[in-house]
């Protein structure tokens, strides 16, 4: 143990203590291996030309200035986070050759390149000294084996230059370089804990062009001494440029390396969370200056800081610092600064190598890089912030603020998209429940005492809800809630009856009105909460949510009106939905007939031509009993019903016959048919519209489907892949009343489209409101700006389309232009606007429409 400590202190005393031990057993070999090769190399007989007539030790003494002169005008190429030197060792080892005995060059290339790398670590490199011994070894034993492999080609002391002896010189040189670089491709690696590989490739790019220079002179001196020893007067200025043609390359390697990792440190700060910018600083810092140890400190909006501390290796250390532990730095370590404007976001500390001088370029390239993080994480740091506000924005759009419940934004949606993942059949309760005598309370105890009182609602209701559950708060003293798990309908009991999912809901209902019943304390009065619950049970395929609660809402009455807390939905006291069954039936007759649904078509046209850029087509139903009726009338219930898919292909049929048609009378306009938020829940919707394009040999660019803003906001799976298969079999898409539903914008990004619909009450508000006029600008900008086609809807006078053309609007429908008309009059009236555009649009009235 005593001796272990005593070679721990020498080591930590002559600079052993900053290697790692594997590269000082690597050391001490070298170390080993040179002494031996210098001393057995002395030893041996020295084989001298007979009449030399230089003394023995004035041509040792030649050969150690000239290994000294060579190492002493080196180079430096950056390698991983320190630097490697290139020097004329290769001119050097030639010229020692040709000098002196084989035997003596390991002895003479210990002593001058001690006697260089000894004065370079004075007076420049302020090396320790274990890491120069290190470096004289390992250029001993690459002059070794050089000299070996040259040996034993030919015998180049005093030797005329030949041929083969060029050859067998420039083989030793090769020897040379590449046992000096494997070694210190090896010590970088086990010095910085690197891979091998690049630490070769690095070093061999550096060295290669001089290494051709390097023989090229080795050999001229060579040429020059065996001719006439005078003309090596003329070699310094020649020496001289080619050591600044070396230099000016190394530099402009460095250079552009430097830039292009710059380039790519910067572009990986692209990020938008902070441990992300952090980490990617640390790793361009690492590579830009080659640093040995990079810290980012973070300094966060609460006050905090994190650090961020990386290495050559790659390991990212975080963790989280308060403000008195950041340590000062050393004068090997520059520091800058994080500020972007006058908000300070960090600091940045790079750890330079002890060998390396950081000059301008290098302090410029860190000035800059820092402003490049400091940038970065401020931006991190407003997207985090912003994330908070829009997830705080999100949540309150749909969330009650008084009970953090659901609000009836959320229930509609929420509720519909349950709905729709269940099957068709699959029974469904909502329970529509009203605080009896809340007025009272309000007016009695304040409107802070019934706030208190719907919270002690909210928070009993929230602790009966079971999980898949959906309950919220739709406004005022209403609850609802939507119960998806009831036994499925047919379902026998253990003793073999079929229960009605009815009596269920119904018990969860009493259960509700007798747990807010307990008594609480509200305002500091003791009170009960009584309630009326309105149940209704449905397939899930059968209604909507907005019919569930319609239903629901009538039951609550009942409950009231009958005097009990709970009541079931009784389709016999709900008018609208016997008269929606009956003429449900009646639709499914006029499915099979061919006379009574028809199709009436309005035309959009261009503002400025007169061309017509579609025709909407509007279905309408001559109903034998009750005459005409709208959409508006039949096609709600329908999309409640089985009927949908029927009702859907059939309009599709029609729409597309009356397109063909037009075919034939050299007219080529797209036809655009609504389409159900429901039908996009089908997924052979695709199938069956291009086997009905494919029937009528029409194409698909012809047929525009309009969609709904609730629809693209959706994100059920099946939506988007019945959308995908659509557009990619080349049918077009429009959202249809566009601005009337979700404020986001998103689904724009999420779903390609091609036309977009100004909803009418924009339209015929847009002359006298500023707002109307600016969501209609707004809206035809966005269209202009992603390149779709803007249709303005229910156009109705003269100002309305001054307006709209004034705002940019490219094209539009409405009264003011034709109203709908049967499908034989269309022709004509699209043959004429093709005909006589482009043209001043007027008024058009067209005779028969419906």
């Amino acid at each position: 143990m005593t001796t272990g400590r005593k070679a721990q202190r020498l080591a930590a005393r002559f600079g052993g203590a900053e290697l790692p031990p594997r590269l000082l057993a690597v050391s001490a070999i070298l170390v080993a291996l040179t002494f031996t090769a210098a001393v057995t190399g002395l030893v041996l007989p020295a084989d001298l030309p007979a009449t030399d007539r230089l003394p023995p030790l004035l041509r040792f003494g030649l050969v150690v200035g000239v290994v000294a002169v060579a190492l002493l005008a080196r180079l430096r190429v950056r390698v991983a986070s320190g630097e490697i030197s290139v020097a004329w060792g290769e001119a050097a080892f030639i010229v020692g050759c040709y000098l002196a005995p084989a035997n003596w060059l390991p002895a003479a290339a210990l002593v001058g390149a001690g006697l260089a790398l000894t004065l370079l670590s004075i007076f420049t490199d302020r090396r320790s000294p274990v890491k120069v011994l290190h470096n004289v070894a390992s250029i001993v034993v690459a002059v070794t084996l050089a000299t070996a492999v040259t040996s034993l080609l030919a015998r180049p002391l005093a030797a005329g230059l030949t041929p083969a002896l060029a050859g067998a010189l420039t083989l030793g040189a090769a020897t040379y370089l590449l046992v000096t670089i494997g070694l210190v491709g090896v010590t970088m690696s086990l010095h910085h804990r690197l891979p091998i590989r690049p630490l070769l490739m690095r070093a061999m790019r550096g060295k290669a062009l001089m290494f051709i220079g390097n023989v090229f002179v080795g050999l001229a001196v060579v040429t020059l001494i065996d001719i006439n020893p005078r003309w090596l007067v003329l070699l310094p200025p020649a020496l001289w440029l080619l050591q600044q043609t070396y230099s000016h390359r190394l530099r402009a390697d460095d250079e552009r390396r430097t830039w292009r990792v710059f380039a790519d440190a910067t572009r990986a700060l692209n990020q938008l969370d902070e441990r992300s910018v952090a980490i990617a600083g640390v790793g361009g810092a690492v590579a830009l200056f080659n640093a040995e140890l990079v810290d980012v400190d973070v300094l966060r909006r609460d006050g905090r800081w994190r650090r961020y501390r990386g290495d050559p290796t790659g390991r990212i250390v975080d963790r989280e610092m308060p403000p008195q532990a950041r340590p000062e730095y050393t004068e090997q370590e520059l520091t800058r600064s994080l500020v972007v404007g006058t908000v300070h976001v960090g600091e940045l500390t790079v750890r330079l190598p002890r060998s390396a001088s950081p000059g301008e370029r290098e302090l410029d390239a860190l000035s800059a890089f820092a402003d490049a993080l400091a940038a970065a994480l401020h931006d991190a740091a407003t997207h985090r912030e912003l994330r908070i506000v829009t997830a705080r924005s999100s949540y309150e759009a749909l969330h009650d603020p008084l009970t953090s419940l659901a609000n009836r934004v959320a229930m509609l949606s929420k509720g519909d998209v349950t709905l729709h993942q269940l099957g068709h059949d699959h029974p469904v309760a909502l329970l529509l429940l009203d605080i009896n005598h809340f007025k009272e309370v309000n007016d009695t105890l304040g409107h802070a005492a019934g706030d208190e009182l719907l919270q002690v609602a909210g928070a009993r209701l929230a602790a009966m809800a079971r999980p898949g559950e959906l309950l919220g708060r739709l406004g005022g003293d209403e609850f609802a809630l939507l119960i998806p798990n009831l036994p499925v309908l047919g379902e026998p009991t253990v003793l073999g009856d079929r229960p009605s999912p009815l009596q269920p809901a119904l018990r969860r209902a009493r259960e509700i009105v007798d747990r807010l019943a307990d008594p609480s304390e509200v305002a500091g009065v003791k009170m009960s909460v009584e309630a009326s619950v309105g149940v209704v049970v449905a397939g899930a395929g059968t209604a909507d949510m907005t019919e569930l609660l319609r239903r629901a809402d009538i039951a609550m009455y009942q409950a009231k009106e009958g005097g009990s807390n709970v009541a079931s939905y009784d389709s016999s006291k709900d008018d609208a939905s016997t008269d929606q069954l009956a003429l449900l039936a009646e639709l499914r007759e006029a499915l099979d007939s061919d006379d009574q649904l028809v199709l009436a078509l309005q035309p959009a046209v261009d503002l400025s031509t007169g061309v017509p850029t579609g025709v909407e087509a509007l279905i309408r139903w001559h109903h034998p009993r009750r005459g005409w009726l709208s959409p508006m009338d039949f096609v709600r219930p329908v999309e409640g019903s089985e009927l949908l898919g029927a009702f859907t292909r059939y309009v599709i049929d029609k729409a597309l016959a009356v397109a063909a048609d037009w075919a034939r009378h050299g007219v080529d306009v797209p036809i655009s048919i609504n389409l159900s938020a429901r039908s996009l829940l089908d997924p052979r919707l695709p199938a069956e519209v291009a086997e009905t394009l494919r029937r009528h040999q029409v194409p698909p660019h012809r047929l525009v489907l309009e969609i709904t803003e609730t629809v693209m906001m959706s994100e059920l799976e099946v939506i988007d892949e019945v959308l995908a298969a659509l557009r990619s079999m080349g049918v077009q898409l429009a959202v249809d009343d566009f601005g009337t539903g979700f404020s986001s914008l998103t689904f724009l990004t999420r779903i390609a489209v091609d036309e977009l619909k100004v909803d009418r009450s924009f339209v015929m508000r847009m002359a006298e409101s500023p707002e109307a006029a600016a969501i209609v600008r707004t809206t035809v900008d966005l269209g202009r700006e992603l390149g779709l086609r803007v249709v303005a809807e229910g156009v109705e006078t003269a100002d309305q389309r001054a307006v709209l053309a004034e705002l940019g609007c490219t094209a539009a429908q409405g009264y003011h232009f034709f109203k709908p008309m049967p499908s034989d009059k269309i022709v004509s009236v699209l043959r004429s606007l093709l005909d006589s555009a482009p043209a001043r649009i007027f008024p058009l009235r067209a005779d028969g429409a419906s």
